[in-house]
């Protein structure tokens, strides 16, 4: 193995660029973690872990962490027509049986990944704003002045990134017709909800889901509906409980027993980007949103990010200060293929849930609902650490 230390930047302190922190230092890797807000921090909203991702975790020394804070999705969990008629079992396990699927509060995830770094290694109130390579060292500008010089910068800021366009020309994401309400209830507001189980309550037009976070003390909701108008992007837009209620109107009453004791809820408008042709120059490379920002309708945003940040590590691990622009170079060609297919295959199955498009015939995406247990078994079976190990030899 080449013996190195590379400084590493990564500017975004979301749960991608975190993660990554982590396990470059895990890899022996000198990181510092720049974030533009003035604390780290998440709205309350759930994300949904699986396997492919917390096998990462547990490399990284964060398994305890996750089944702490973490509510695991048992075999109970469901597909649902909208009237409550069941449709099919979820798939929550790999290939192999293993079950590490969880639910999770946003914020005691970011809490968890920024609490397992030595301290001084974050420094919030930072945003990146221009980048330049000069000779073997990259160079970051931030809004507020600041400078820092590394060996790489990984802009890990976000389907908004400031620093994409140093990458690749400026693109403008895509609309996909759809705002989703999400929020958070507690237990002892729905004492008789199941909490060791995923449900979806799949079209028509819409679907609504809900599982359990925070070890079963809250369950996180989401009801995607149709937006005829675009509107800004964001976690933390408002939305009015009384216009989600309506939405789901004649519903399962399961659906109308969680939105009863909705108080406040967030809108989100769905916006992905076109799979980029290249994520790195030079010494900069992106990661997670900033490099393949996707549809949450599989459920693989943060898990994708995680399976970037330790395909990142592991190849810079071995790699000498000079040939790290092959690396990133190689961190890429790994990566880009495997993100493409789960960014389409987020919008595809955006389309089956909410019965659009070919999914009208309900048989039809019945069938398919069921059968798409064999996809999500090998998604969730995929070792990023093998093929990074692979990319790295290959350098050699």
């Amino acid at each position: 193995m080449v013996q190195t230390r590379h400084h590493v930047v990564i500017v975004g302190g979301g749960i991608g660029g975190l993660f990554a922190a982590n396990a470059m230092i895990a890899h022996g890797l000198e990181v510092s973690v720049y974030e533009q807000a003035p604390a780290l921090g998440e709205v309350g909203a759930g994300v949904y872990i699986t396997p492919n991702s917390v096998r990462q975790l547990q490399r990284v020394g964060l398994g305890p962490a996750v089944e702490k804070w973490g509510a695991l999705v048992g075999p109970k969990s469901h597909y649902f027509r909208h009237d409550g008629t069941p449709i099919a079992p979820v798939q929550v396990t790999d290939a192999s049986g293993w079950n590490a699927t969880y639910g999770m509060h946003r914020a005691d995830f970011v809490d968890f990944l920024a609490a397992a770094l030595p301290a001084g290694v974050v420094h919030c109130g930072h945003r990146g704003t221009d980048f330049e390579q000069i000779g073997d060292k990259a160079r970051v500008t931030f809004a507020n002045g600041a400078t820092v010089e590394a060996d790489l910068v990984v802009a890990a800021d976000g389907i908004h990134s400031e620093l994409r366009p140093y990458v690749f020309p400026p693109s403008k994401p895509v609309f996909h017709g759809t705002i989703s309400y999400r929020g958070l209830v507690s237990r002892e507001r729905l004492p008789n909800w199941p909490m060791d189980r995923w449900q979806m309550w799949a079209g028509p037009s819409k679907h609504f889901l809900v599982f359990p976070v925070r070890h079963g003390e809250m369950v996180n909701y989401v009801g995607f509906v149709s937006a005829e108008a675009e509107m800004k992007e964001s976690w933390s837009a408002p939305g009015d409980p009384d216009v989600l209620r309506k939405e789901f109107e004649g519903w399962d009453p399961r659906i109308g027993s969680v939105l009863k004791q909705v108080d406040k809820t967030f809108c989100w408008a769905l916006y992905d980007r076109e799979p980029l042709p290249t994520w790195t120059k030079g010494r900069l490379t992106l990661l997670g949103d900033a490099a393949h920002p996707m549809l949450p309708h599989l459920g693989q945003g943060a898990n994708q990010s995680i399976e970037d940040g330790m395909a990142l590590a592991t190849i810079l691990s071995q790699t000498s200060n000079a040939s790290v622009p092959a690396a990133l170079l190689a961190y890429e060609r790994l990566r880009r293929e495997r993100v493409a297919e789960v960014q389409l295959g987020a919008r595809q199955n955006g389309l089956r849930v909410d019965s659009m498009s070919a999914y009208a015939d309900l048989k039809k995406r019945d069938a398919e609902l069921a059968a798409h247990a064999e996809f999500r078994k090998h998604l969730y079976a995929y070792d990023v650490v093998p093929n990074a190990k692979a990319a790295a030899m290959a350098l050699r």
